[in-house]
């Protein structure tokens, strides 16, 4: 039994640290190349004041929030937040394309979906369910 408990922590660290270094370098990149700019333009073109403000404050939640999702520190609350952010992107932009990122489609919601899924599973309380009581 430890030995299956080990695997899931081994298994869930690495779910963890791979969404955090993947979101955390969406947010490096926007910050070095300044796309903060455009997309706080857009925000604003969208009706949304204080555009640039907010695009900037994503991006430095993509790289610092990342650090805690990599380190499993505040779970439910990072994840809470890029939940509300990457779902916000997937209603204003992603929905309106369609499912498939690539392939049949582009631009769509296939892979803000996977995001929103893994981050609530990485931040969502362990509950002892009866039937996890069976499988331990």
């Amino acid at each position: 039994m430890n030995s299956v408990r080990s695997k899931e922590e081994v298994s869930f660290i690495l779910l963890r640290s791979i969404l955090g270094v993947i979101i955390a370098s969406h947010g490096w990149h926007r910050l070095l190349t300044g796309g903060y700019e455009p997309f706080g333009g857009w925000l604003t073109g969208e009706g949304f004041p204080f555009g640039t403000g907010i695009a900037l404050a994503v991006t430095l939640f993509e790289v610092f929030g990342s650090l805690f999702l990599i380190l499993g520190k505040k779970l439910p609350y990072i994840c809470a937040a890029f939940i509300v952010i990457y779902f916000t992107g997937l209603v204003l932009v992603h929905f309106q394309h369609g499912w498939f990122v690539v392939g049949s489609g582009s631009n769509g919601i296939e892979y803000s979906v996977l995001l929103i899924v893994s981050l609530f599973c990485i931040g969502y309380p362990k509950i002892n369910t009866p039937a996890e009581s069976v499988l331990s």
